[in-house]
């Protein structure tokens, strides 16, 4: 692989964004994933009647074109940039002074600089920027896709998107599209999921090793963030790693507390990984230095049990109700603290389908079918109401015609599944 000359002519940096040409994208069809995922969106925008969409979420906007600025600032300041897409043009609207990251991305017909409409930016001239926003907007939708276009927004502020439909638009969620496009994957998309969880593994690996009693979560914590960071992933969704009585119930946040000796650490990983690929499982270990309590193990091999239960029963063609009623009956002592989640997707981040346990599905749940190509994340928390260490495990798998493939390789541990 060639060297990149950082020291040339600002002519020749035409095309800096396909420097994601990183080892880790050895042997991968970066421009072939691009096309499939662009593709995916025109083809779902097409099935439920959308003429063009308006995307602000930098994941999305990733998706659909390879364009990747910013990733964690455009989330909490959107629309910082914003994609407009329809059948035949993607123009992308890039956030000031950055408008050569988009160049040489074949997904991306032409750049132009945003113009940011939020109170931050535009203080008490707010609603005069909406305005002149949606007019802009409206007339370039009108251009690319004809007059009361139906058009597919998210993540905008409410004064924009009303803005907009007062310029005659048609005004939907985009949403429903833009996830049924990510939910299959293509062959050589895979390649990235797989690189991805390469890297993270190899984070993980690290993470245990270092784990030593009297060590914070923190500490051992940011083992995980500098190592997948080095590999040249974006960054981790969630703050879930807890040691010993944090571990129940789940969700508590990482923090400095100290790890004792012998206590249980559980993670989820909720890695944006490489290519910008959701690298999602679960492990819990052992602290050490003596055995794990049988108390410990109980925890594990239910989990454990759960986690290969619901793997095998996966199948493309499945419904997500045949899923739920179906699924591994969690035992009552651990169903107050159940995961919220049995299994979901899993693609750029955790997406669409939620699979619900069976007893949340009549509030929670709704139908739908499991198809090949999906990536899909299957979920156990075992930890009883007001015990003191609960088990966190989590296997990502590919749905296939004919069943599933394991992705994520992480072991198990032993000394727990005795």
């Amino acid at each position: 692989m060639a060297n990149f000359d950082w020291h040339a002519e600002r002519s020749d940096l035409d095309g800096i964004a396909l420097l994601d040409r990183a080892p880790e994208g050895e042997g991968i069809d970066l421009k072939a994933v691009r096309l499939y995922r662009l593709g995916r969106v025109r083809e779902q925008m097409a099935n439920f009647g959308v003429d063009a969409v308006i995307l602000s979420d930098p994941i999305n906007i990733r998706y659909a074109t390879g364009a990747r600025n910013m990733q964690v600032f455009c989330q909490r300041n959107a629309p910082s940039r914003y994609l407009v897409l329809t059948a035949a043009q993607s123009i992308l609207f890039e956030f000031t002074g950055c408008l050569h990251l988009g160049q040489g991305l074949e997904t991306i017909d032409e750049v132009r600089p945003a113009k940011t409409a939020s109170f931050v930016a535009a203080g008490p001239g707010i609603q005069a920027r909406e305005k002149a926003w949606a007019a802009e907007m409206a007339d370039l939708i009108e251009e690319l896709a004809g007059k009361g276009a139906t058009v597919g927004l998210e993540r905008l502020n409410a004064g924009s998107a009303i803005a907009l439909r007062d310029c005659g638009l048609r005004i939907v969620d985009a949403q429903q599209p833009v996830e049924m496009a990510r939910s299959v994957k293509s062959s050589e998309e895979m390649k990235c999921v797989n690189a991805s969880l390469r890297a993270t593994e190899t984070g993980v690996a690290k993470l245990r090793d270092a784990i030593r009693p009297g060590m914070t979560e923190n500490e051992l914590w940011s083992v995980l963030h500098q190592s997948v960071i080095a590999q040249n992933a974006d960054y981790c969704e969630t703050r879930l790693l807890n040691a010993g009585a944090r571990t129940n119930p789940w969700f508590q946040e990482t923090s400095g507390n100290v790890i004792g000796e012998n206590e249980l650490i559980a993670l989820d990983t909720d890695v944006v990984g490489c290519h910008g690929y959701y690298s999602d499982f679960s492990r819990t270990l052992h602290a050490g230095p003596g055995k794990p309590t049988e108390a410990q193990r109980e925890l594990y091999k239910v989990a454990y049990e759960q986690v290969q239960s619901n793997m095998d029963i996966l199948h493309a063609g499945m419904s997500f109700r045949d899923y739920a009623e179906r699924a591994w009956d969690i035992p009552e002592k651990f169903y107050e603290n159940r995961y919220y989640l049995s299994a979901h997707g899993c693609g750029m981040t955790g997406e669409y389908p939620y699979l619900y346990h069976k007893g949340d599905f009549p509030d929670a749940g709704y139908d739908g079918e499991i198809a090949a190509g999906m990536t899909i994340c299957v979920e156990s928390y075992i930890g009883a109401a007001g015990g003191r260490e609960g088990v966190k495990l989590e296997q990502q798998v590919l749905v296939t015609e004919t069943g599933i493939e394991l992705l994520s390789r992480f072991p198990f541990e032993e000394e727990l599944l005795r």
